[in-house]
């Protein structure tokens, strides 16, 4: 299918979740991250905030886990046209958006580029990791950015079905995708 058709039915998917289900979800797509990534002390997340309007996978639950375990946060912030990063800790002060997204008030990139894990959002990714999002590209952008050996981990409610049909030459797909019932890897030699 194309990312446009993919888009709308996922957003209506996504749409059709109530708050309770999709809270549950949110959880068991934590556990299934958690069990199989076990990210430790020091290591670092680069992970996305939800737009609670959009229905977004909570990533709040990651978020605490992490902050909780000395696992080192950074978040995404759309400045201008660029997304950057900013390392969060408990006590960051957090402002929300024109997009209804929560971002830090800081505006100072960290300039880091050496995570561990990059939890990323979209509506809907194939089983080759092609991702489908809102269309902005601002993820590409980073992805082009980050350490090879970073591990570009997809969140999503629901499981593959259709493949992406449109895949543009600039378009980086995630290397794992984590739903509520299991852990996808589009790497060769997966563990």
């Amino acid at each position: 299918m194309l990312k446009a058709e993919l888009r709308k039915k996922y957003t209506q998917k996504r749409k059709a979740l109530s708050p309770d289900e999709a809270f549950l979800l949110s959880g068991k797509i934590f556990e299934n991250f958690i069990r199989h990534f076990n990210p430790q002390e020091g290591e670092k997340v680069h992970v996305f905030i939800p737009i609670p309007a959009r229905k977004e996978i909570d990533t709040q639950i990651f978020i605490q886990y992490f902050l909780k375990r000395n696992i080192r946060v950074y978040v995404p912030k759309i400045v201008g046209d660029k997304l950057i990063s900013i390392e969060i800790f408990e006590e960051t002060v957090f402002e929300t958006n024109s997009w209804g997204i929560s971002e830090p008030v800081s505006n100072e990139d960290s300039g880091e580029n050496n995570f561990q894990y990059v939890i990323t959002p979209l509506l809907y990714c194939d089983r080759k990791g092609n991702r489908v999002g809102y269309g902005k590209g601002f993820y590409d952008g980073l992805f082009q950015n980050i350490s090879a050996e970073a591990k570009k981990i997809g969140v999503n409610y629901f499981d593959p079905e259709e493949y992406v049909d449109d895949v543009w030459e600039k378009d980086i797909p995630v290397d794992y995708l984590v739903t509520p019932t299991e852990v996808l890897s589009f790497l060769s030699g997966w563990e």
